[in-house]
This record gives C-alpha cells, sequence and structure tokens, in this order.
C-alpha cells in the first residue's frame, strides 16, 4: 500500500438491481466494507436476498468457505438515503441507463462527498467524460464497468475520462486486483471495447436472419461449432435482453455516426413488439415451454 494516497477500506453501492446486488458481493467477498443503497427497501431486500443465494451457491461449489460467506454478508449495510454513501472510499453508480438519472445521483452526492471520495460509473455505454464533468472532480471519477453476471464474469473494464488522474486509475486498479478479477483499460468512446465489439457482432447476426441467410437455429449453431463460441450470438442477445443491445446500438450510431452502426430492424421490430428474450419469455427464441423454440 506505500506510495499510494488512496486505500480504498469502504465502498458504496449506488442501485441494487442486477448489477448492484453483484458489485456488492464481490466488493463484500473480497472485504471491503460495502453501503448499498436504493431508492425501494423492497430493491434492497431482494438485493441481500440475491447476495446470500449466490454466496451459498459458491459455498456448495467449494469455491469460497462458509466462514467467508458469512463474513462476506456481515460487510453489507443497506441505506435508502443516498447522501449516505457520502463518506465512502469508492463510490460505484449502478442506477438506470439514463444519463439523467446518473448525474441527479452525483448532483445529491456532491455536498456529501469525502475531499478523497473516488466518483464511478457502471455505466455501459455513457460518456465519462460528460458525467464527470458535471461534479466537482472530474481528475476523480471514471468508469468502473463489470459484466453480467458480476461473481462469474473474470473482466472489468476501466475507463478513464479526459481529465481522470493517473492516482485514482491505479486505485481503482487495485481494487479490481483484490477482486481476483482483470482490469481492462478503455478509452472513452462510445461502448467502450466488449460492447463496441460484441454488439455490431450480435447486431450482423440480426442482420443474417432478417436477410434470410440462416435461421435461429443455423447462425447459433454455425458459432457456436464454426467459432467455438459458448453461446450463439441470437441465444446471446436474448440472454442479455434485447432492448439492451438496441440501445447500445443506437449509442454506437449516433456516437460514432458510422452507417456500420445501424440497428438492424428486425432487432427494432422485436423490441416494439415487447419480445426482449429471456425477461420477457420471448425474443429470438420462445421460453415459455420446457425447451426454448426458435421463434423464426
Amino acid at each position: 500500500m506505500e506510495g499510494s494516497q488512496m486505500a480504498i477500506k469502504t465502498v458504496g453501492v449506488v442501485g441494487a438491481g442486477q448489477m448492484g446486488n453483484g458489485i456488492a458481493h464481490v466488493m463484500a467477498l473480497a472485504g471491503y466494507d460495502v453501503l448499498l443503497t436504493d431508492i425501494s427497501q423492497d430493491a434492497l431486500d431482494a438485493a441481500l436476498d440475491t447476495v446470500r443465494k449466490n454466496l451459498e451457491r459458491q459455498v456448495s461449489r467449494d469455491k469460497i468457505s462458509q466462514s467467508d460467506a458469512d463474513a462476506a454478508m456481515a460487510r453489507i449495510k443497506t441505506t435508502l438515503t443516498l447522501t449516505d454513501l457520502g463518506p465512502s472510499d469508492l463510490i460505484i453508480e449502478a442506477a438506470t441507463e439514463r444519463e439523467t438519472v446518473k448525474q441527479a445521483i452525483f448532483e445529491d452526492l456532491l455536498p456529501h462527498l469525502g475531499p478523497e471520495t473516488i466518483l464511478t460509473s457502471n455505466t455501459s455505454s455513457i460518456s465519462i467524460t460528460r458525467l464527470a464533468s458535471r461534479t466537482d472532480r472530474p481528475e476523480k471519477f471514471m468508469g468502473f464497468h463489470f459484466m453480467n453476471p458480476v461473481p462469474v464474469m473474470q473482466l472489468v473494464e476501466l475507463i478513464r475520462g479526459i481529465a481522470t488522474d493517473q492516482a485514482t486509475f491505479e486505485a481503482c486498479q487495485e481494487v479490481v486486483e483484490n477482486l481476483g478479477k482483470t482490469a481492462a483499460s478503455a478509452e472513452d468512446f462510445p461502448a467502450f471495447i466488449v460492447n463496441r465489439i460484441l454488439m455490431p457482432m450480435i447486431n450482423e447476426a440480426v442482420y443474417t436472419l432478417y436477410e434470410g441467410v440462416g435461421s435461429v437455429k443455423s447462425i447459433d449453431q454455425s458459432m457456436k461449432l464454426g467459432a467455438n463460441h459458448p453461446m450463439g450470438p441470437l441465444e446471446l442477445a436474448d440472454f442479455i435482453g434485447l432492448d439492451t443491445c438496441l440501445a447500445i446500438m443506437n449509442v454506437l450510431h449516433d456516437g460514432l455516426a458510422d452507417t456500420k452502426y445501424r440497428p438492424c430492424p428486425l432487432l427494432t421490430k422485436y423490441v416494439e413488439a415487447g419480445w426482449l428474450g429471456r425477461k420477457t419469455g420471448r425474443g429470438f427464441y420462445d421460453y415459455r415451454g420446457d425447451v426454448p423454440v426458435p421463434t423464426r
């Protein structure tokens, strides 16, 4: 820890949804004291329940000991008051993927922050530089992008805004190492690295379906067996959520103004139908029976 002016011990997590509860889980397991906040008590209760179940699963698979799980659970506290997170050494915002929501959260936090507090966002697509510019500490602001599901996925994208200083980057990098994960450093351009490469691949798979080059089954089989992908691109799109895929394609298209990022009209059509994938029971596959059935 010598030389590091910011030894991070306490972590505030904003948002108790799918990403927030996973972030709280891995931080607590790595020994950080976590304060998790949300606007809904139900969301906080559900998050603690999810973390408990996921820790139990890790214990049953001999990934961690029961005492590790108990200690991690004890390190997570919850609050409905956002400003309680102010004194944390590191704050990770994992709220809804809407810029106005994120800006409002940072504005409310600002008067309550400690002088050394590092602010970060788990955004998958919003400009870190722009979010940082609305705060009082752009040099202590960066993107801290976890992959879903957080306890399982090995990568964290660390994104520097134009003003982020080296000490902030190093402090966050150290946290990622302590989590036993790998940090990939990305520059602050739309969708960073993973989604910039993954989403156009999914979008191209939808075009391949749209143009009748292959069926859902043949496209997914081709990429699984022909490129050794663990999941086919259409199956993966259903898993991620077609609304999320479309939103990220729109961010790429708007942010880079290149026609190669044009969302496939069929992707738009599925989203308009409310067929968003697994979470709604239908997407490129129908999940309402025992076995997923291709919808075209």
